[in-house]
C-alpha cells in the first residue's frame, strides 16, 4: 500500500509539482499540503486525471491551532474507487482569510463546507448557500474553536409559562469544585463533612 502511495506522490509532483507544497505519506495515508490560491486547481486534477480518478469526496473538515498565524488547517479527504485509495488535501489559513469552495468541483463538499463555517468559522467563498447546519439560527460564536468556552454564552429551555424556547446568558449553578486526589484507601488530613457525626 504504501508503495503505490509513494509512487502517486512521486506522480503528482511530477504533474502538478506547482500546486503542492510538500507530500507526505505516513500511517499508510498520503497528504498533500496546498495553498488556497491552488487548491481548486489541485481538487480538480485529482478528481479528472485519468490515473488519479479521486471521484469521491468523503469529508471537509477544520483543525483549530490558536497559537499558529494561520490558525486554521481545511482538510479534504478524497477516495478513488478506480485506484482502490485515499488521499488527504490539507491546507492552513488564517482566521479572517477564506478559501475558495469545492462545490464546483464536487457538488458534494457543499454540507462538508457548511459545516466547517458552523463549527469553526473558516469562511469559503463561491459556496452557493454558506449558512450554518449544526447550530440554532441565533447561535453566537463557533463551538469547535478551541478558544469556545465550554459551558457556551447561552443555554436553552422550555418555558412552560411563555409556552416557547427561552435564551438565556449561561450561569453556573455550583461553583468549581476543588479536588483533593488523595487515594480512598488511605483518607484525607481534614474532616470529611458528616463524619464527624460517626462514633469514635
Amino acid at each position: 500500500m504504501s508503495e503505490a502511495l509513494n509512487e502517486l506522490a512521486s506522480y503528482l509532483k511530477e504533474a502538478r509539482g506547482s500546486v503542492i507544497s510538500s507530500t507526505e505519506v505516513s500511517y499508510g495515508e498520503l497528504t498533500l499540503l496546498t495553498t488556497p490560491a491552488a487548491v481548486i486547481e489541485l481538487l480538480t486534477f485529482l478528481r479528472d486525471d485519468v490515473q488519479c480518478g479521486f471521484v469521491c469526496i468523503i469529508d471537509v473538515c477544520g483543525v483549530d491551532w490558536p497559537q499558529r498565524e494561520k490558525r486554521f488547517d481545511v482538510v479534504y479527504h478524497l477516495l478513488s474507487p478506480r485506484q482502490n485509495l485515499r488521499i488527504r488535501v490539507k491546507l492552513s489559513v488564517a482566521e479572517d482569510e477564506p478559501v475558495p469552495s469545492a462545490t464546483a468541483v464536487y457538488p458534494g463538499a457543499d454540507w462538508f463546507e457548511r459545516e466547517a463555517w458552523d463549527l469553526y468559522g473558516v469562511m469559503f467563498t463561491g459556496h452557493p448557500d454558506m449558512r450554518r447546519i449544526l447550530t440554532d439560527y441565533g447561535f453566537e460564536g463557533h463551538p469547535l474553536r478551541k478558544d469556545f468556552p465550554t459551558t457556551g454564552f447561552v443555554e436553552v429551555r422550555y418555558d412552560d409559562n411563555a409556552k416557547r424556547v427561552i435564551y438565556e446568558p449561561v450561569e453556573l449553578k455550583q461553583e468549581f469544585r476543588n479536588f483533593d486526589f488523595l487515594s480512598p484507601w488511605e483518607g484525607t488530613d481534614y474532616v470529611l463533612p458528616g463524619d464527624e457525626k460517626a462514633a469514635k
